[in-house]
């Protein structure tokens, strides 16, 4: 065999630039002089070399020197990928040199990290993948080496494929899925040994990533059975790393995939799942960070089968219903309270996501919310009903995403759940152990629990657990106006008691509002804004309270204090963007469900105070604040990171993930989670119905009564008829005038209800600029009234134009039937006057004879006689020549010495047989 290759030919413009590319990168001309020579005198070795050992040897040299040099890399990259692949096509039986091969090539797609190297430079790694990837031969070439019987060859082709998905991920799945059996190979790769398993099941983990056509093809190859059997032999959560990558791969294959997830619920089931998440209990010193990692896989698991498929396919609801049975049927209920709610001592990372589930587990399942209402947790005698756990988890944990994780399943609880809301609204009520502290809250009903949470700063100031309370109450009440109506006539003894005996529970958050804005401002000044979420969250709940509920509205405003108090809040400077927002949402709650009569809390006043105190400019300028303020949470929001074996190999403590995570930005994570998007549609829907409101009660006048003018009295000796001219000149006169006010006003507001602010320098000038707005909107209405004439006319033209055209084409119509009437009615004269002609003809004695019907006959008879003639004697001449034929054939037989007779024998019998079978059928 011709091993020779003319390997610099072989390189061409590609060597050439990669070179070039190595002198960018490298910024070094000199480096390629010392190392590039010995890359090619290695390859000329293995080229052309014709003793075994001498190439085997220059293999190993030129796998040392790529595996250590860069710069060596990027010189094999513009060389020696011809010169190997042909090693792996052609010295086959040379298992040695193919093994040295393959590592080779291992080695020049693994990076090599420099410490003078710049962060922004060319890695020769990602180049020469790139170049080995372009052709689908090349990959097709390393998948047929994993049937080798050798363990090397395909240990080693393992871990180049691997490599190549690392750098070429796209390009490498496109390939696979042009070769024939390609995902198959690597699927019988997972019953190899333990170490090729391993690592063709981190292959396959990095090849079914965002590859829908990969997932079938692997999941079609039964991958959820060998999944779970590798789990099992593993130990479950107690096995190594191999269990991650499981874990990894199956969350892959039915992430946003509904399809694959009614497969592994069809076959498999879901009990080698719940096998995973079983611990003991009290089991404290077993979490070591691989156990955390695969525990925190599997609850991802259980989380994507609860999010169903993607949002925009019919059947996401129903498949998520059914998984959210399915799951229940297992009891996983009760495994992810041990994890969430009892197991205290589990990794904070691992409790949240648990707790986050449980919420998904219950979302919108009234069976599953029975079941969750009725839980009961701990162990004798200390149990306690799983809600009130999960509510004292909100009250007591000191890390900000364990109380979002929470306050989810709360969240989920309410959701669609007026009945669960009505429930839990009804414990909300003073109990008598209320000043003690939370020792004794697992004696107190959930309610009371709550209350005392809601009222604490009243107590020691405790203003974190106010807040949070709120937000539990928020979901209690949120679209649900028996509940709000319930908790609204809760009645509070007040702090000082020269105030009164009681005061409502609404009354009292006003007040818990007012003490964390001055917790706030000083916290401010000591530069510590871990407490800005408390506000917000205070105000959300008021927002949703006073939504569609107009007594709580009338409540708030029975004090004159609380609407200056929002107002100070919506205007001041001193309070956050995001604040200023929500009281402004607020303000505008109080004019929208305003349903008071009594003067100074109607839905005018409220405007007028909005008007005089804050500005309609500056108003509207808040909620665009506010959007501002929570763009960047939102956009950050429900992208939290996926679990890998990269990200968990480079966390130290997985105890303060979520607290990192946490603290990446400057806003409150609080905000980030609970400010979601469900709940920023409702503020963008609220927004622009308060617009819309102020809108048009600055349009309107503000009461229906007025004062009777002087000049509306008949004067003495005044005739009747001059003084009903006067009156109506008078009336005519007023009412131009406030017609001009009305709509100058109208003008005003929609220009600031339109803009949503504006430089508040303009107002002087807006106002000196009035009268001309004023003519310029009458002029604007004359328009308006003359292009909808213009378009009345122009409807009307289209109208009669319509229905000359379908009288024009019912013309041409009639006109057409008309004359295939008079050519069919022609036709029949026709036909009559042949008939009529007829007639007369045989009247007149016959002298058109009759037909002779025998000679006819006869003549047919003849005719047909003699083509049957004529015919006969053609077959005749055919048979003639055919028996001639036979005959010379049978004596040339014969002379060959064959027996004609024997072999005539019986031919004219098989003929007979489908005459013998169509008798038999007939019979």
């Amino acid at each position: 065999m011709d091993r020779s290759i003319n390997f610099r030919g072989i390189a061409g413009s590609a060597g050439n630039i990669m070179q070039g590319m190595g002198k960018f990168v490298f910024g070094n001309e000199g480096l390629e002089s010392k190392e590039d020579s010995y890359v090619e005198r290695y390859l000329d070795r293995i080229s052309n070399g014709t003793i075994p050992d001498d190439r085997r040897s220059a293999m190993t040299e030129l796998q040392s020197l790529v595996a250590e040099s860069r710069s060596a890399q990027m010189s094999f990259g513009a060389m020696g990928f011809p010169i190997l692949l042909n090693v792996l096509k052609e010295d086959r039986e040379d298992v040695e040199l193919v093994r040295g091969a393959l590592e080779t090539l291992v080695s020049a797609l693994t990076p090599i990290e420099t410490s003078q190297g710049l962060k922004t430079e060319v890695q020769p790694a990602s180049l020469n993948s790139d170049l080995l990837s372009r052709e689908t031969e090349n990959i097709s070439l390393l998948l047929s080496l994993l049937s080798e019987e050798d363990f090397y060859v395909r240990y080693y082709t393992i871990q180049l494929l691997t490599a190549l998905l690392t750098n070429s991920l796209k390009r490498l799945q496109e390939a696979i899925l042009l070769i024939p059996r390609g995902i198959t190979v690597l699927m019988d790769m997972l019953m190899d040994r333990e170490v090729i398993r391993n690592e063709a099941l981190l292959l396959l983990t990095y090849l079914t990533r965002d590859a829908e056509e990969i997932q079938k093809i692997v999941v079609f190859e039964g991958v959820f059975e060998k999944i779970f059997s590798i789990i099992r032999e593993e130990g479950y959560s107690d096995g190594g790393v191999v269990v991650q990558d499981c874990l990894e791969l199956l969350n892959n294959l039915i992430r946003h995939n509904a399809s694959n997830q009614m497969l592994l619920k069809e076959t498999m089931g879901f009990d080698p799942l719940i096998s995973i998440l079983k611990i003991r209990r009290g089991n404290a010193f077993n979490f070591t960070q691989q156990k955390t990692v695969n525990l925190l896989g599997a609850l991802n698991t259980v989380e994507l089968l609860l999010m169903g498929g993607p949002s925009s396919e019919p059947g996401k609801d129903a498949n998520k219903n059914a998984n959210q049975a399915a799951l229940a049927q297992k009891n996983v209920l009760d495994h992810l309270l041990l994890l969430g709610v009892e197991s205290q001592w589990a990794p904070v990372a691992l409790r949240c996501m648990a707790l986050r589930c449980i919420g998904n587990l219950v979302l919108r399942n009234p069976q599953n919310l029975d079941s969750l209402a009725r839980k009961q947790v701990g162990e004798e005698p200390h149990v306690q009903p799983a809600l009130n756990a999960i509510l004292s988890i909100i009250l007591r944990t000191s890390i900000a995403q364990e109380f979002v994780a929470a306050d989810y399943v709360f969240k989920c609880f309410c959701e669609g759940n007026p009945n669960g809301q009505a429930l839990l609204a009804s414990t909300i009520a003073p109990h008598p152990n209320q000043g003690n502290t939370h020792g004794a809250a697992s004696d107190m009903p959930f309610g009371s629990v709550l209350l005392q949470a809601l009222v604490s700063s009243d107590v020691n100031g405790d203003m974190e657990a106010c807040c949070r309370s709120s937000s539990v109450l928020s979901h209690i009440i949120k679209d649900n106006l028996q509940s709000k109506d319930r908790v609204l006539q809760i009645q509070l003894e007040t702090p000082t008691p020269s105030l009164g005996r009681t005061e409502p529970l609404l009354h009292r958050i006003v007040t818990c509002l007012s003490i964390a804005a001055s917790t706030d401002g000083e916290n401010d000044q000591d530069n510590q804004p871990e407490e800005s979420y408390i506000q917000p969250v205070i105000l959300r709940l008021l927002l949703i309270w006073l939504v569609d509920c107009s007594n709580a509205v009338n409540c708030l405003l029975e004090s004159a204090v609380h609407l200056n108090y929002i107002i100070e809040l919506a205007s001041s400077k001193r309070y956050t963007a995001c604040v200023r927002g929500l009281a402004a949402a607020v303000l505008g709650a109080c004019v929208l469900y305003n349903a008071s009569r009594e003067k100074g809390r109607d839905a005018f006043a409220v405007a007028d105070a909005i008007s005089q105190k804050v500005g309609l400019t500056t108003y509207f300028l808040r909620f665009d604040e506010l959007w501002k303020s929570l763009a960047h949470p939102l956009s950050e929001q429900h992208h939290r990171k996926q679990l890998s074996r990269s990200s968990a190999n480079s966390m130290s403590d997985f105890q303060e993930i979520e607290e990192d995570e946490a603290n990446k930005d400057d806003q409150h994570p609080v905000l980030s989670e609970i400010f979601d998007s469900q709940f920023v549609n409702f503020l963008n829907k609220l927004e622009a119905d308060i617009r819309e409101n102020i809108m048009d009660i600055f349009s309107r006048t503000k009461s229906a009564t007025a004062v009777l003018p002087v000049e509306l009295e008949q004067k003495n000796g005044e005739v009747d008829g001059e003084y009903i001219k006067r009156l109506k000149s008078f009336v005519e006169k007023q009412c131009n005038e406030m017609q001009d006010l009305l709509a100058r006003n109208a003008m005003l507001a929609e220009e600031l209800v339109r803009t949503g602010g504006g430089s508040t320098a303009d107002t002087s000038q807006k106002q000196s600029s009035g009268r001309e707005r004023v003519q310029i909107e009458a002029l604007r209405q004359e328009l308006d009234g003359a292009k909808r004439q213009i378009d009345a006319l122009k409807t009307e033209k289209s109208q009669i134009e319509a229905e000359a055209n379908n009288q024009r084409n019912l013309s041409v119509k009639l006109e057409s039937d008309l004359k295939s009437l008079s050519d069919a009615y022609n036709s029949l004269e026709q036909v009559n006057y042949r008939l009529d002609a007829e007639v007369k003809t045989l009247r007149q004695g016959g002298s058109v004879p009759y037909p002779d019907v025998e000679a006819i006959k006869a003549q047919a008879k003849e005719e047909a006689e003699k083509d049957s003639e004529a015919e006969l004697n053609d077959l005749l001449v055919c048979l003639g020549q055919e028996q001639s034929k036979v005959e010379k054939l049978s004596t040339r037989l014969a002379e060959l010495g064959e027996d004609v007779d024997t072999l005539l024998q019986g031919i004219g019998d098989d003929t007979a047989i489908p005459d013998d079978e169509d008798e038999d059928d007939e019979e």
